[in-house]
């Protein structure tokens, strides 16, 4: 591996790339088992395919990559911001009594709607630049923010690691032990691994907590003791019930294929339109905070190169092809900003060959399978890590930036921030009969905005700073 400069602290930087292929592989493995189990959970609680939204991941990332001229190491999967309107979507039909799968050209139109949005915020950004920005989102509202969006995930990861995602009935010990064996690895291997296995903790830890898992899962079937069987070989078994060509190559897995089986009609754009449009507002500063993060994990400014307008088209665009492809949007993961905050690794030929890897593996039913039986508890396990980790950065961005809490006015922006994020506020109103809900993170952020601009710096604090300033230069 080549280091780059002290100033950035980076192992690998974005243009740089591994010197060994086993380190490349096994870094670019890395990034696909950080974003797996999230990417995969929309389409099952949608019911739309596991396989094409993988593949679309990958497709959206390099689309992703290459729009941004490959200087930011992100990747894209699909978002849980748009679950309501997916589901509602995926439901629209003006005959309920047809046995369909489900409306996807309804999920298809919500998607492009998207990212044409995207692409007209992006436009204008080039056209009017990004000033007005930093005087929107100061550092005392963007750090908070990404505090939040790490610790809002920490729920989810609890209960990943405890097995009660579903019901707090499946409370299980086993599923914990095995979570955290994946934990302590991985912290262990990050902190005192040499060489390559500094580098790919998730891998080992991940690896460690399988294993264990199928010890358990072993003692479990031979003991006739459901208790400790972490592992569901379901989707392996049901794969290979009846052998036909799909259970070797998953080809017919895309949304664009099923758009005949539901009943569209075009008096439904009003209903998809209030339904998307509203959160994509949303979610294009959800863009902004990951991206904000994102830089400062790399020591690079990405709002202004590659540019704000390049990555929101990028994403959108990725979107847009991801609706077809699959019916879900696509969004950057924080588990792989944190796996390339970890790992000090940013290179983009590794998020590229993971994503051609992704490709392969969505296509690969066998592997794809196998791939699945990863049990929730060992990715929850990693994500305390990972989550954490986003929170962190937060924090470390108020620090680096001096943020003086002593101020009144900053005390307040955080808090509110904090506590309406944390706790889940959410706002929820009615258009045309159709339910929209803004996030709490997206709540969070306009609270953040707000206060900042209704609570104006003093006179005397201003004056105070200057006065600072001025004997620190005199000494």
């Amino acid at each position: 591996m080549e280091n780059t400069t002290a100033k950035n602290d980076l192992v690998l930087d974005v243009h740089e790339v591994p010197q060994k292929k086993s380190q490349w592989a096994l870094l670019s493995i890395q990034h696909i088992l950080a974003m797996f189990v999230a990417c995969i959970t929309v389409p099952l609680l949608i019911g739309t395919s596991i396989p094409a939204t993988i593949i679309s991941a990958g497709v959206g990332t390099l689309i992703y990559i290459f729009l941004t001229q490959k200087k930011s190491p992100v990747v894209l999967a699909s978002s849980f911001a748009y679950l309501s309107s997916m589901g509602l979507a995926f439901g629209l039909d003006a005959n309920p009594t047809d046995a369909v799968t489900g409306n996807y050209l309804a999920l298809a139109i919500g998607m492009i709607l998207v990212g044409l949005i995207y692409v007209i915020v992006a436009l204008v950004i080039k056209k009017f630049g990004t000033g007005w920005l930093f005087k929107l989102l100061p550092t005392i509202v963007v750090g908070p923010v990404i505090m939040v969006i790490g610790l809002g995930l920490a729920g989810s990861a609890v209960n990943n690691l405890t097995n009660t995602a579903a019901s707090a009935l499946n409370y299980n010990l086993v599923h914990i032990l095995c979570g955290l064996v994946a934990l302590f690895v991985t912290a262990i291997t990050a902190h005192y691994g040499k060489k390559t296995l500094s580098l790919i903790p998730f891998v080992i830890g991940m690896s460690a907590g399988y294993v264990t898992a199928l010890i358990f899962t072993g003692i479990g079937y031979a003991a006739n003791w459901d208790y400790a069987k972490v592992i569901d070989f379901s989707p392996i078994v049901n794969n290979f019930k009846e052998i036909t060509v799909s259970s070797f190559i998953g080809y017919d897995c895309f949304a664009f294929l099923e758009w005949n089986n539901g009943t569209f009609e075009w008096g439904q754009i009003l209903t998809i339109i209030l339904a998307f449009a509203p959160v994509s507002l949303v979610t294009i500063c959800e863009h902004i905070g990951d991206h904000l993060n994102l830089g400062g994990v790399i020591h690079k400014d990405l709002l202004k190169d590659p540019g704000l307008d390049r990555t929101l088209m990028g994403d959108g665009i990725a979107t847009a092809v991801s609706g077809v492809l699959c019916g879900c949007a696509n969004t950057t993961y924080g588990e792989n900003v944190a796996v390339v905050g970890v790992t000090k690794v940013a290179s983009v030929r590794v998020i590229i060959t993971a994503c051609i890897a992704t490709i392969a593996l969505g296509f690969f039913t066998p592997l794809m399978v196998v791939v699945q039986t990863i049990p929730a508890c060992v990715t929850g396990g990693v994500s305390l890590v990972l989550y954490g980790f986003i929170a962190s950065s937060g924090v470390k961005m108020l620090i680096n930036e001096q943020v003086d809490f002593t101020k009144t006015r900053n005390i307040f922006i955080a808090a509110a921030i904090l506590v309406a994020g944390i706790g889940g506020l959410t706002f929820k109103f009615e258009i045309a009969g159709q339910l929209v809900q803004v996030t709490s993170t997206a709540v969070a952020m306009i609270l953040g905005i707000i206060l900042n601009i209704v609570l104006k710096e003093k006179k005397e604090e201003v004056v105070e700073e200057k006065e600072v300033a001025q004997e620190t230069v005199s000494e």
